[in-house]
């Protein structure tokens, strides 16, 4: 057994684990080595790959809107930051804008969010139903009391090559990547030493960043911390309908149910019930979801859905904080070198750069420098204090 040593291990080499491999290598105040372990090298599984792929600014917790507004300045300046010997990658970062929906019961609710999403920079604009009729006259409006619309800023984009962009760049400012999976992690005295793999290594590090995504509980559980994150499987289905939606957003249903363009057609996806939603162990289409619940109740938003046809579809992993649905960032109390970025709940990607950036400044100068991302720490769940996150989708 050979053994080797680096100064940060990334556990976990998509979006997040990537991110901070790209802005730790990019510092100038760092001059370590980096490591970044990932077991799934053709990154088909991971949450980056198999999700709706949006940026939004729509949250109703400061962090996250701050957090997703850099993800759109990153996103504006990818190709340039992230060339590699003049190759400039394109995120097909498209800003076609979110659309929050809201019945009477969660109007109050959508004001709230447009004042605090408003107070930090984020354009979005406040419509009534009459302004929602004549700009989507495609859209059902009789049972709904107002929207939140994203002016700019928000928007899809090609999220596996936005990861392998970053990817690409961190190796290229000397970041290792090893075809691996953490198994376990070597400790004493609250620190750890060493990262034990999936075919018998071992790798001493300085410093460990668990960005295992729905592999991260299991991680922290081999130094006995209990991280409350847990596999949620969602399902994403395209469909093509033979009417034309003209300016369609990212629509948000009062119910969660969501769709947006996607090439000729949409992709539409809705959560299932909290009853049944257990801890995801396959990737098995939901198909009875779409038909009973998703379908008709999209279709009665748009009447034009009543004539959709479903091509393909496929099913992907949330990493949900069951706690209160947002990020766990920062070192846990009882390891001084263990740095945790879990439990996304389905916003992982868009916040992949900020969260990068915070765990590169927590590791270069001890604390945060450029985002105030304090209250997503440990101290939270330790002291049953949940911070919710109310626009979860």
């Amino acid at each position: 057994m050979t053994q080797q040593h680096f100064d940060v291990v990334i556990a976990g080499g998509a979006a997040i684990g990537s991110a901070a491999a790209y802005f730790l290598t990019a510092d100038a105040g760092f001059s370590g080595s980096v490591a970044v372990i990932e077991a799934d090298a053709s990154y088909q599984f991971c949450a980056t790959a198999l999700s709706a792929a949006s940026i939004r600014h729509q949250f109703s917790t400061p962090e996250n809107i701050r957090m997703s507004l850099f993800g759109t300045q990153f996103l504006r300046r990818f190709s340039q930051n992230m060339a590699v010997d003049g190759d400039c990658p394109d995120p097909a970062f498209h800003e076609g804008g979110y659309l929050f929906l809201a019945s009477a019961s969660g109007l109050q609710t959508l004001h709230n969010n447009h004042q605090l999403q408003s107070s930090l920079g984020a354009d979005i604009a406040l419509l009534n139903p009459a302004q929602l009729q004549t700009r989507y006259p495609w859209l059902n409006t009789s049972d709904l009391a107002g929207g939140a619309l994203g002016l700019s800023g928000e928007g899809w984009l090609d999220a596996y090559g936005m990861m392998q962009g970053m990817r690409r760049k961190a190796i290229a400012q000397g970041a290792s990547y090893l075809h691996n999976k953490v198994t376990g992690l070597d400790h004493t005295a609250g620190h750890v030493t060493a990262v034990r793999l999936a075919d018998g290594e071992r790798i001493h590090c300085g410093a460990l960043i668990n960005a295992a995504g729905t592999g991260a509980t299991a991680l922290a559980a081999t130094v006995d911390i209990d991280l409350p994150v847990h596999a949620r499987k969602r399902s994403v289905f395209y469909v093509q309908c033979p009417q034309p939606l003209p300016g369609c957003p990212m629509v948000i249903d009062p119910s969660g149910a969501y769709f947006r363009p996607e090439g000729q057609g949409f992709i539409m996806g809705i959560s299932p019930p909290a009853d049944q939603d257990p801890d995801a162990t396959d990737f098995d289409v939901q198909h009875a979801l779409f038909d009973e619940v998703l379908w008709p109740t999209l279709a009665a938003r748009v009447p034009a859905f009543e004539a959709l046809r479903c091509g393909r579809s496929w099913a992907g992993h949330y990493d949900m904080n069951l706690f209160d649905q947002n990020l766990i960032l920062g070192l846990h109390p009882a390891m001084d070198n263990l740095y945790f970025a879990n439990g996304l709940s389905g916003h992982g990607m868009q916040q992949a750069p900020a969260i990068g950036r915070a765990l590169s400044e927590l590791i270069i100068t001890g604390k945060f420098q450029t985002l105030d991302l304090s209250r997503l720490g440990w101290e939270r769940i330790l002291h049953h204090q949940p911070m919710i996150e109310h626009n979860i989708v």
